[in-house]
């Protein structure tokens, strides 16, 4: 949905403003391409609970676009629960609209991952037609790599959420989307990058139901480089099946400035992924020897 081998493993968390190079050794090198990550924004015009603050998102998501801005991603991507909960729909909507004016100033095109609390009280028809989304499950090329955004907002019993239906407990990425991703990636053969929102990497409460099963068909396809992924609002990492999995910290949580977080990712010819994360987004240097080599 759009707008317009061995790991080498530095895990820097930075709190600082903006990127920065990290790895002086490769100042010479040029990324294929970058784009910039943020998640977990839950924009709403509500009072804070002990940990989230929903209305600082408006300008902690103005503050990421503009550190990134300089630095011209080809695109940018955010991973789900793009706005926080409301019972009432219009109320829900207005909350869209509000936060993605400020998303709309991005002069890169952007992606969205959907969310939970994205679907909780709207349909995904709705949330779709009232920002810049376009689908709920996708995939794109940008620069001879392969992108693709996945759907976990389903019910184990392969109901969509929305209006009020679910459980976020309860998430599963259906057969029909397990099917098209199998094929998606055998058409594409090109090195990939995968966005989620509900976590891959494991089992329990803010994972997939069938994320074992997910990952098989991305390790079987030999192409997968690393899942990108949010929701459970912490940094996170994980290497399974030779695919990193990097959770990215969540933009709501904390007040003031410096509670925020973001990425500026760069991928180079020979499948190394770097992560320059600032605010709270720790920052990562993933290495070569990955499934595929962006080099043709």
């Amino acid at each position: 949905m759009v707008h317009r081998g061995g790991l080498l493993l530095s895990g820097f968390s930075l709190s600082g403003t903006a990127p920065r190079t990290l790895f002086a050794a490769d100042e010479g090198r040029r990324p294929r391409l970058k784009f910039g990550v943020v998640t977990d924004i839950h924009y709403a015009d509500k009072e804070p609970t002990s940990t989230r603050f929903y209305r600082e998102s408006l300008e902690k998501l103005s503050a990421d676009l503009d550190l990134l801005e300089p630095h011209r991603p080809d695109f940018i991507v955010e991973l789900g629960d793009l706005i926080d909960k409301s019972d009432d729909i219009d109320q829900q909507i207005e909350f869209l609209k509000r936060i993605e004016e400020v998303y709309a100033k991005a002069t890169c095109d952007r992606h969205y991952v959907l969310g939970n609390h994205c679907v909780e009280t709207l349909t995904k028809s709705e949330f779709i037609e009232n920002c810049g989304a376009t689908a709920a499950h996708y995939s794109f090329d940008k620069g001879g790599v392969h992108f693709v955004v996945l759907d976990a907002c389903f019910r184990g019993d392969g109901v969509s959420y929305g209006r009020n239906n679910h459980d976020w407990k309860d998430t599963k990425i259906p057969a029909e989307q397990m099917e098209w991703l199998r094929q998606d990636l055998e058409r594409s053969g090109k090195p990939t990058i995968v966005f989620a929102h509900q976590r891959l990497d494991g089992e329990g409460a803010h994972w997939v139901e069938n994320a074992a099963a997910v990952r098989g068909i991305l390790a079987e396809s030999g192409q997968v480089l690393a899942v990108l992924q949010g929701h459970s609002h912490k940094n996170d990492y994980r290497r399974l099946d030779g695919i990193h999995f990097c959770t990215m910290v969540a933009v709501v949580e904390g007040s003031g400035a410096e509670n925020n977080g973001g990425a500026l990712v760069s991928l180079f010819d020979d499948g190394s992924i770097r992560i320059e994360g600032f605010f709270r987004q720790s920052s990562y240097d993933f290495g070569g020897n990955s499934p595929a080599s962006l080099s043709k």
